[in-house]
């Protein structure tokens, strides 16, 4: 049977059109539809140029949408870029690398970046301004701790779900690993997480933080042998961010704190209470 045509029914075509807008996911079309036709119309611009505008408005919207939803699956605590980071205060950090980085050609060649230093230099807010400028880039991203991560694995394995988050883990493509070198993980949790990296290996890029040097990451590993297979290759196609120099947190506090106890010059003075 033949639907009745538009004519033939009660419901007013502006609501049939945004309802077949809708069907065909299409919300900027249903949402921006009357004002373009109002704008083109005033201007005397073509149908073909009005469908052009409704479309290059959708197109938009949705790359925006998508690139929303990859830095929400991302799971970044928060959301840092490198227009807020401070390169001033990092001397010995590469900044042309960094910003080189953030173009993401090595997320293309399944390289992977190391960022070593002690704690509050900018490891992390490195790592979450290039993670999101992967997730702008159209990659796949995901963060999260290397405890959280070696959690994660042994809950997996417990509820015999480890080869489904392997293989989450392995897919993505770019994997941030942040703090590695602040909790030392049992033989098994080393383990856990050799076989993510190994897995990872030429398969996908990695991004890895950590505040102490190669030579002591035994500490946290627990196996000498551990240790060197994984640097073995994470260190293969790698790029390093040297980044040593006073805690720009611990700075920060102190210039807040000399800011706070300033000497009242007045009382100094030795001037009269009214």
């Amino acid at each position: 049977m033949n639907e009745p045509s538009i004519e033939a029914t009660t419901v007013a075509p502006q609501v049939l059109l945004v309802n077949h807008f809708k069907a065909l996911k299409l919300p900027t079309f249903a949402r921006e539809y009357e004002k373009v036709g109002a704008d083109c119309a005033r201007e005397g611009v073509d149908y073909p140029r009005y469908l052009l505008r409704l479309c290059e408005l959708e197109r938009i919207d949705r790359e925006r949408r998508t690139m929303e939803r990859r830095i929400r699956l991302a799971r970044f605590p928060v959301t840092k870029s490198l227009d807020t980071f401070d390169f001033m205060a990092m001397p010995t950090l590469n900044k042309s690398l960094v910003l080189e980085l953030a173009r993401c050609e090595w997320i293309d060649k399944r390289e992977n970046v190391i960022a070593l230093g002690p704690s509050g230099v900018g490891k992390t807010h490195t790592a979450l301004a290039l993670g999101l400028a992967a997730c702008q880039k159209g990659h796949s991203v995901g963060f999260t701790t290397a405890a959280a991560l070696v959690h994660e694995l042994m809950e997996a394995r417990d509820e015999k779900r480890l080869r489904a988050l392997q293989k989450q883990l392995t897919n993505v493509k770019l994997l941030i690993v942040d703090e590695l070198g602040y909790v030392p993980f049992t033989a098994v949790g080393a383990e856990l997480l050799f076989e993510v990296f190994s897995r990872r290996y030429e398969h996908g890029a990695t991004l890895v933080t950590s505040n102490l040097p190669f030579d002591e990451w035994t500490s946290v590993l627990g196996s000498e042998r551990l240790t060197g297979a994984l640097l073995d290759r994470l260190t293969h196609h790698v790029h390093i961010l040297e980044m040593n120099g006073e805690s720009y947190r611990l700075a920060t506090s102190k210039k807040r704190q000399q800011r706070n106890t300033k000497p009242n010059t007045a009382t100094e003075k030795g001037e009269a209470k009214p």
